[in-house]
Order: C-alpha cells, then sequence, then structure tokens
C-alpha cells in the first residue's frame, strides 16, 4: 500500500513539473516576441516601441510610437508552436483603451501581431518543421470586441458561443523587414 502511494506522489510530481516547464516555455517565447518587435520598431526610423511589462498589470504587450507621423499602435503579441493562436477579448479591450487614451495621435492602430514558428506541435515533445509565419492585423474598432484566433493560413475567426466567424482585419504594413505573408 504505502509503495503505491509514492508512485502515486512521484507521478503527480513529475506531472506538475513538466507543466512547470510548459508553461516557462510558453512565457519565454512571449517575451521573446514582444522583445523581437520593441528591437525591430527602435531599429526602423522614427519609431520608438517599449515592452509594457507583465500580462497581470492590465496593460498591452508592446507600444510604438512615431512622433513625426503622428501615429501611435498598441500590440498585443502572440507566438507559439501550435497551428492556431488566441486572443482573449479582455486583451483587445485594454489594447483600445490605450490608444483611445493617447488621441493627441492622429493614427492610433491596434495591432495583433502572430508569430508561427518553424516548428509544429504534434504531441508532448514531438514537432515538425514548417514554416516560420508572421501576422499583423489591424483591429477593426468597428467590430463588436470578441475573443478571436488566427490560424497559420493568416485568418482570424471570432469565437462567439463556441462557433467561429471569420474576420476580415486588415494587414498592416510594417515599417521593418518581417517574415510577414501577405
Amino acid at each position: 500500500m504505502r509503495s503505491k502511494i509514492i508512485t502515486v506522489s512521484k507521478l503527480s510530481k513529475k506531472t506538475k513539473t513538466n507543466n512547470q516547464k510548459a508553461a516557462k516555455t510558453r512565457r519565454q517565447r512571449g517575451y521573446q516576441w514582444e522583445d523581437t518587435l520593441v528591437k525591430r520598431f527602435n531599429s526602423a526610423s522614427n519609431w520608438k516601441a517599449f515592452r509594457l511589462g507583465s500580462p497581470s498589470i492590465a496593460l498591452p504587450d508592446v507600444l510604438a510610437v512615431n512622433t513625426e507621423n503622428s501615429t501611435i499602435f498598441t500590440i498585443e503579441a502572440k507566438s507559439g508552436t501550435s497551428t492556431s493562436l488566441p486572443v482573449p477579448f479582455d486583451q483587445i479591450e485594454r489594447c483600445l483603451e490605450w490608444v483611445k487614451t493617447f488621441d493627441i495621435y492622429k493614427k492610433r492602430q491596434v495591432l495583433l501581431a502572430f508569430k508561427f514558428l518553424s516548428k509544429k506541435r504534434l504531441g508532448v515533445g514531438k514537432y515538425e518543421s514548417r514554416e516560420l509565419r508572421e501576422f499583423y492585423k489591424i483591429w477593426d474598432e468597428t467590430l463588436d470586441i470578441t475573443d478571436c484566433v488566427c490560424t497559420y493560413e493568416g485568418k482570424i475567426y471570432a469565437k462567439i458561443d463556441g462557433s467561429r466567424k471569420e474576420l476580415n482585419l486588415q494587414e498592416c504594413n510594417m515599417p521593418f523587414k518581417t517574415k510577414q505573408r501577405k
């Protein structure tokens, strides 16, 4: 009886450790993508970008401004190895609140920046190679704010009550070199 309890305890400890490692890997990917976006904007002429902090403090992932062109972007960045990347409605809502606050800028947009890594996750620790893809979608402020998802093909869908409805979000031309697909 005692050995069974020890075995169960060891298994749950191992599972917890694996889940913690997976969560840490996801956070690192997210941070690296945000950091890459900041560096790309800062290398572009007349742009300044900042990573605003952790998701727990209700800020966009990245803030990018070009005072010469009177432009501000709040950016929600998603990166991963799956075939779709979700964006919860509250993250879009928070980005919209920020661009509305900076009404001094003539062009104020919320960007959803997606990076599909060059490996596709098939299962636990199993991957296959694929093309790295990036998409930069401009959120349409006339739409109702909803959970949405971007597919590896670059299509955006609203997720409403378990069903998907395609959204026609405009692709943003970035002021730097990208792996963007059009």
